[in-house]
């Protein structure tokens, strides 16, 4: 993201024109309702100031009785309008800002959920939810506070300005002669706030992200006795706050803090020479009174006009954030003209595919073809590249070089919405939602009829424990799906991808972390699950994928052999290698221990098989290995 260098007064306007055109324009009607009240508002002090003078001259010098009442009337009707435009100009204004608050945050989640899957491994969740919430809420308080002085105090201003020069031009040149000597300072201090109040902003986020790793990672902090080491970061982070925010704010106090000397420097000007000038009688007690109160009323807008900037220049910081974020474009898009997705069960095919992240080459040439309506397995070491295959079919990532296709489309020729409507995945970490068990099955679905619904749970397997939950199907699972067993997520899953009914399924180590006992059961939920479905699945325990139509082996990003379970050992290649390491570890090989049994060794086997004249050893060695891996 390119750094913005523009001036500051310049960014400025660029900000508070985004936000107007964005944001601000679409309540144009009820704004302008408010500006005519705080102009109502404002507009009463100058009325309240002009009155002193007939009430001094008239009233209490001169004595008339009779003026009495119509000036006392006439400061009651100044009262009562500026009481009753507050409250309209009041509630325009909290409509206005809650509304477009919503609207930003909103439109700034839609925003942000289109970006790729780089940008949120570079902007971890703590950041973003600082954005959503507390920079929005930052730019809320901005509306109020700008609208309001631009409004009211700035009409305000004017008036009792304008009564001040009519009573007296001299005195009032005298009462603002400090004035230019506060812009100097006042400029320093705006720019002060602005990087102090940026600064705050990001250590906001940071401490987002702190408490976010904390609360989502409680388990491992307390099996770690990480608490004092979590809290004493936190701890110093937080003390790096404060401190930016108290510069901040001392600096935004500052501003007002100019004009009340200011203001102390142009009184005792007014008041020994316009003094003089009432001893000598050239002016009345009701003209400086006038003039006293129309100035002693515009020093509050000016003070409120000047902790205004302060209020801005710590707004901006969360607004340039903000606008920076709705200006990040994502990298992955549909086409402008999508093609028709393939119909019925289709095949997958990557064809020399080049993966690079950053320097790092990911995927080398990759090619294999995973046929319709059945099953192909990836296997291989960890960092083989074979989940990165399942973010290549869904374009969470695309390659530099090579094709992906399903069903003879390349997925890039198809819309975003129409190539993820293809696919249901089936994670080792289902994702559950701190919903109820209904809302993680259907996903906001609304045109789920209930004995579909009942189907479902029941080929996932979901109904079997439906029932001990507290409250069925309307029990919240907690966060992250924190009050079910793991095979009970997988099952949810499970029922989700059933619900999605589409042609490809995607499978990653859907079993690895479950007992026994689990693993069977969610085993022939996924069974019925990849019925008549293109299924591709991830496994590290080989044990999971002998019933696999083929077996894709992959090494550092190429496809190194493929075939059946029985042909991949049989060739003693980099599968039977793997397949070695891996039940070495778990005693004797369920291959060996049937090989043993036939009388052969498994060096020989294939020559044993083929040479013996036995008819149905392969076969009979087949059946074996089913029931042996299938425990």
């Amino acid at each position: 993201m390119e750094k913005n260098t523009a001036p500051a007064s310049e960014k400025s306007r660029t900000l508070l024109a985004w936000l107007w055109r964005s944001y601000l324009s679409k309540h144009i009607g009820l704004l302008v309702l408010a500006v005519i009240f705080m102009a109502a508002e404002g507009s009463m002090l100058g009325a309240l100031s002009y009155m002193m003078r007939p009430m001094f001259d008239d009233v209490f010098v001169a004595g008339n009785a009779g003026a009495l009442w119509w000036v006392g009337l006439a400061i009651l009707g100044v009262f009562l309008v500026r009481g009753g435009a507050s409250i309209a100009q009041k509630a325009c204004l909290a409509v206005i800002s809650q509304k477009t608050a919503a609207d930003l945050r909103t439109d700034l989640l839609d925003h942000l959920m289109t970006l790729d899957g780089t940008f949120h491994q570079t902007h971890p969740p703590g950041f973003l939810i600082q954005r959503v919430q507390a920079d929005v809420g930052a730019v809320n308080e901005v509306w109020t506070a700008i609208i309001t002085g631009a409004g009211r105090d700035l009409i305000a201003l004017f008036i009792l300005m304008g009564v001040a020069i009519g009573v007296d031009w001299q005195w009032t040149l005298i009462a603002l002669v400090g004035f230019p000597l506060m812009v100097l300072p006042s400029t320093l201090v705006q720019k002060f706030v602005r990087r102090r109040s940026r600064e705050a902003r990001d250590l906001g986020a940071r401490l987002a992200t702190r408490l976010d790793e904390v609360f989502h990672g409680i388990v491992p902090v307390k099996l770690n006795r990480l608490e004092s080491y979590q809290s004493q970061r936190y701890r110093s982070l937080t003390g790096d706050l404060v401190s930016a925010e108290i510069r901040a704010r001392l600096g935004a106090a500052a501003i007002p803090g100019l004009i009340d000397v200011m203001a102390g420097v142009g009184f005792l000007g007014v008041l020994i020479f316009g003094g003089a000038e009432i001893i000598a009688g050239e002016k009345t007690v009701g003209q400086f009174m006038s003039f006293f109160t129309a100035i002693g009323f515009a020093f509050e807008p000016l003070r409120r006009l000047g902790a205004l900037s302060g209020v801005w220049q710590n707004a901006a910081a969360a607004v340039e954030r903000l606008k920076e974020l709705m200006d990040t474009e994502p990298t992955l898009v549909s086409p402008a003209k999508p093609a028709t997705p393939p119909k019925g069960v289709p095949d997958v095919r990557l064809e020399g595919v080049n993966l690079f992240y950053g320097d790092t080459q990911v995927l080398n040439g990759l090619t294999f073809t995973a046929e319709a309506g059945k099953t192909t397995a990836l296997v291989g070491a960890s960092g083989a590249g074979k989940s990165t295959v399942f973010n290549l079919l869904t374009r969470l990532v695309d390659p530099q070089a090579g094709t992906i296709s399903v069903g003879q489309v390349p997925v890039t020729e198809l819309s975003l919405e129409s190539l993820r409507d293809l696919f249901s995945t089936v994670s080792q970490d289902a994702a559950l939602f701190d919903e109820t068990l209904r809302e993680n099955i259907l996903l906001g679905r609304k045109d789920i009829p209930f004995d579909r619904l009942e189907t479902v749970l029941k080929a996932a397997h979901v109904a079997d424990f439906v029932p001990k939950l507290a409250e069925g199907l309307d029990t919240p699972v907690g966060p992250r799906g924190s009050a079910l067993s793991g095979g009970q997520r997988q099952r949810v899953a499970i029922a989700r991808a059933l619900l999605r009914d589409t042609p490809i399924l995607l499978l990653d180590e859907a079993t690895s972390a479950l007992d026994a006992q689990s693993e069977q059961v969610v085993q022939e939920a996924l069974d019925k699950l990849a019925k008549g479905r293109t299924t591709l699945v991830i496994a590290h325990r080989l044990s999971t994928v002998r019933e696999a139509d083929k077996i894709v082996v992959m090494d550092r990003g190429r496809v190194v052999d493929e075939g059946t379970h029985e042909e991949l050992l049989a060739r003693g290649g980099h599968y039977a290698q793997l397949h070695a390491i891996q039940f070495r570890a778990d005693g004797p090989t369920a291959d060996r221990l049937a090989l043993e049994k036939l009388g052969q060794h498994p060096e020989n086997s294939a020559e044993g098989a083929e040479g013996s004249g036995r008819p149905g050893v392969s076969s009979r060695l087949s059946g074996i290995w089913r029931r042996l891996f299938s425990r």
